[in-house]
């Protein structure tokens, strides 16, 4: 399906115009076509609540009679029982009333002979070929009749007629004149931030997108400042991870590409130190390996491309073999690892994927630990879950910071320093396997005395 683009100040001058037409043509229909239903209706309406008046007068009937019939412009002829005649109104070259013919006598012979206290009859004036209604009041002392023409045959009509061809030539230019107004009131906000969005596209992330003062526009400034804020830090983290994972990658190669030039140059025929450059080669790849791993496990996790395992399994028995692995790091780099809680606590989660969230806690944690290198691994059991705690001693982390430590590879330090242990991406993993299972987790921390991470899994 084709759909047509065009401008706002072409639809906006569009719809203008068609919503103009549409009440000028329901003008032109009600004042042309309904005109004379209208004021037939009103007439006999007008008719009908004289007749009452007349009917329920009590004061001088012809003081009445006079006032009804200058101020609803009817002509009245009174005739008592005496057969006397008073005409009020009469003047009128449509009435009637004035009229000598035998028609109008037949007419009010007609509503006379009828039972009701007042009788109304829908006639035609023949003399000007027009509807009239004409109305008795039988009262005690005689009749009163009430004439009115059903059609306005005065110049009312044909003035509405010239006034509504002005109408509408004001109204289209008025609505034209708006809709320009409208469209560049609307168009040039809409256009700025179209603009500023192009750059926003091309990589330019020191744009803004300014408000207008209408609030749909300036819902979508907002939004799209928000849009640019994120990229920009997307795109930094894109920066940094491509540094930091090329960083990671290029050392451990270095070292493997020259230990093995070594071996292959001088300690080929050392027995001793061929093993010993071997062995660095193998904890470099295996740093690698690591990695690589990461990096994958990350992505699966991020993509939520495996779907969990869930069984039951005492939390504590397994914190106790992840905290076993780290016995050559305790023995080489005097590092104390001190776990305090229960002795059990059953709980239901992947296990695979905790054990990896605690590993990691851990592992950030000796990276960051104090000088006393000592780690501390709480469980704190509460009535309804198990509170696991990871606390290190290390200088802490400021406040603005905290928010970003969750992002991969993010560090205080722009620079790169490399971990006893791990890749940096650890915090990341513990992130999306966390809220993978919907665990609420968080860290606190107070400088230059420690930082505490923790997460919660219900008993």
């Amino acid at each position: 399906m084709n759909i047509k683009n065009h401008s706002i100040n072409y639809k906006t001058l569009s719809y203008l115009i068609l919503f103009s037409s549409s009440i000028l043509i329901i003008l032109w229909v009600f004042q042309i076509l309904f005109l004379r239903v209208f004021y037939e209706k009103y007439q006999i309406k007008t008719v009908n609540k004289i007749s009452k008046e007349i009917l329920s007068t009590k004061e001088d009937l012809n003081v009445e009679l006079e006032e009804i019939a200058y101020q609803y412009d009817v002509c009245i002829e009174y005739k008592d029982i005496n057969n006397n005649t008073i005409s009020f109104n009469n003047k009128k070259p449509t009435c009637l009333l004035n009229q000598k013919n035998s028609d109008i006598k037949i007419y009010k012979y007609q509503l006379i002979s009828k039972a009701q206290e007042i009788s109304t009859l829908k006639l035609t004036n023949q003399e000007y070929e027009i509807k009239g209604l004409l109305s008795a009041v039988k009262l005690d002392k005689g009749t009163v009749f009430v004439y009115t023409d059903l059609e306005d045959v005065h110049s009312t009509t044909v003035v509405l007629k010239s006034q509504l061809i002005y109408i509408t030539l004001i109204t289209i230019i008025i609505s034209c004149l708006i809709a320009l107004f409208l469209s560049r009131r609307l168009t040039k906000p809409i256009v700025n931030i179209t603009n500023e969005a192009r750059k926003l596209s091309k990589g330019n992330y020191n744009v803004e997108f300014k408000k207008s003062g209408i609030r749909e526009i300036d819902e979508l400034a907002d939004t799209l400042n928000y849009t640019k804020e994120e990229l920009s830090k997307i795109d930094e983290l894109r920066r940094d991870l491509m540094a930091n994972v090329s960083h990671d990658l290029k050392t451990p190669l270095t070292m493997i590409k020259a230990y093995a030039e070594m071996i292959k140059d001088f300690s080929y025929k050392d027995e001793k130190k061929r093993n010993q450059h071997l062995n660095i080669i193998i904890d470099e790849t295996d740093r690698l390996n690591v990695l690589v791993s990461d990096i994958l496990l990350l992505s699966k996790t991020q993509a939520r491309v495996e779907q969990l395992n869930i069984e039951e399994f005492d939390l504590i028995k397994e914190i106790k073999n992840v905290i076993k692995k780290y016995e050559i790091i305790k023995e080489t780099e005097d590092y104390r690892i001190i776990y305090k809680g229960p002795k059990k606590a059953m709980i239901k989660a992947d296990k695979k994927k905790i054990n990896q969230v605690v590993y990691n806690l851990i592992n950030n944690a000796i990276n960051y630990t104090g000088k006393d290198k000592t780690v501390t691994v709480n469980v704190v059991e509460e009535e309804k879950k198990y509170c696991v705690q990871i606390i290190d001693t290390g200088k802490g982390i400021k406040k603005e910071d905290i928010k970003h430590i969750w992002d991969k590879y993010y560090k205080n330090e722009k620079n790169h320093q490399r971990n006893v242990v791990g890749t940096g991406l650890g915090l990341s993993i513990v992130k999306s396997i966390l809220e993978q299972h919907n665990f609420k987790y968080g860290v606190t921390s107070i400088l230059k005395k420690g930082t505490t991470f923790y997460f919660e899994i219900n008993k």
